[in-house]
């Protein structure tokens, strides 16, 4: 079973997806129960034997805090209603690993009930599952102490799990973990992604641009159709992707606009098997997220990432560090500046940048195998106690 609470935008469960897709290829007897809160969970295909359960929904507003998305509850009851559902799955689907994506204790702690439930049976094994980068340290120690996340760790979680390298970067830096925790840590390199789908890409030269969710992709979109307006020589054409939740008056502007660029930028709202585009493209101009920048990785494409900074630096501590290393190029507000002029200089450059390959191969894009050979193991560990 894996928890991806996904309150904002679509990286948990896409991340969930590919691991219990993984998973269960591995091992044709498995099957996986991924609980969500995203609201575009139905938009997605499962492969055989992975199915998800959807949690009742709530929006992340820019301060941070959380408000019910449709149901007109207060956040106290949505986040009741969540957990017991929660509980309730894991007490049936009784699973034998469970996967939990990022928050310890889950959302508001709708989790604790069902680590408690599953660490007084003693069957499962409990996985927290980190990515790469989360925040940057101070903020990130004042938080999981808040929601209690330190004390969870140490308490319920057999293993931890990071996506990523620990060359890359540590994102349990400044958190107050025994050494105990730290000896279950295991990194695991980054979740490899493949075209799932047939179809071929576009036959013609393109730069993909997208902007992951598009909740927060507004100003990334922007400033890309003010390049291709303000320079009518920039190439090759780009097809933007907006994602499921850039929507609205915002969206029917862009659609405005691409249409007055008369085919040198075509969009489309939302694609489940954006690793086709991927996998066709020139080059990549995206968002910072975890997920989109392991799309970049698996498929080496040179890329141009322009990362939120608020109300997390997750991305940017990702790109600036990906700069560093030789992976893609940011383009960094206080020093390049937003605007057109800046975007039309990077589009251009692409073609000259490195490959992603060129600066890491050695064990970049192992996360998949990794967690499936754990999953194995710790399957075989627990068939041998119940032996004994």
């Amino acid at each position: 079973m894996l928890y991806s609470h996904d309150t904002f935008g679509l990286g948990h469960l896409r991340r969930s997806r590919a691991l219990a897709e993984a998973i269960t290829r591995a091992d044709r007897s498995a099957s996986a129960l991924i609980l969500t809160g995203s609201p575009v969970a139905g938009r997605f295909t499962f492969p055989a034997r992975v199915d998800h359960v959807r949690l009742p929904g709530v929006t992340k507003l820019r301060d941070g805090s959380y408000v019910s998305q449709t149901l007109g509850m207060d956040i106290e009851q949505t986040t009741d209603l969540r957990s017991g559902l929660i509980k309730a799955t894991a007490e049936q689907y009784d699973p034998d690993i469970l996967i939990v994506d990022k928050e310890p204790t889950g959302f508001r702690g709708e989790l604790v009930r069902t680590l408690d439930l599953l660490s007084r049976r003693g069957r499962a094994r409990l996985i927290l599952g980190l990515r790469d980068v989360l925040d940057e340290p101070g903020i990130l120690a004042t938080e999981w102490e808040r929601k209690g996340g330190i004390a969870a760790t140490e308490t319920y979680y057999d293993e931890l799990w990071i996506y990523g390298l620990r060359s890359f970067y540590d994102p349990t830096s400044g958190l107050n973990l025994s050494d105990n925790v730290k000896r279950r840590m295991h990194w695991t390199g980054y979740l490899r992604r493949t075209a799932g789908s047939s179809t071929p890409p576009p036959t013609e030269p393109y730069v993909l641009v997208t902007p992951g969710g598009g909740g927060d992709g507004q100003a990334m979109v922007n400033l890309v159709l003010s390049a291709y307006e303000q320079d009518p020589e920039l190439g090759p054409r780009a097809i933007l992707v907006y994602g499921p939740f850039l929507s609205g008056e915002t969206r029917a502007e862009f659609e405005t606009r691409v249409a007055a660029l008369q085919g040198r930028v075509t969009a489309v709202g939302f694609e489940s098997q954006i690793e086709t585009l991927f996998m066709g493209a020139e080059g990549v101009v995206c968002m910072g997220g975890y997920n989109t920048f392991c799309e970049v990785l698996s498929f080496d494409k040179r890329a141009v990432i322009v990362p939120r900074t608020v109300p997390r630096l997750e991305q940017y501590i990702r790109a600036s560090r990906a700069e560093e290393m030789g992976l893609v190029r940011m383009l960094d507000e206080t020093r390049d500046g937003m605007t057109p002029q800046a975007m039309i200089a990077a589009i251009r450059a692409l073609p000259s940048q490195s490959l992603p390959s060129e600066a890491i191969s050695d064990g970049l894009l192992d996360g998949l195998d990794y967690v499936t050979d754990r999953v194995a193991a710790l399957l075989g560990e627990r068939a041998e106690t119940a032996a004994e």
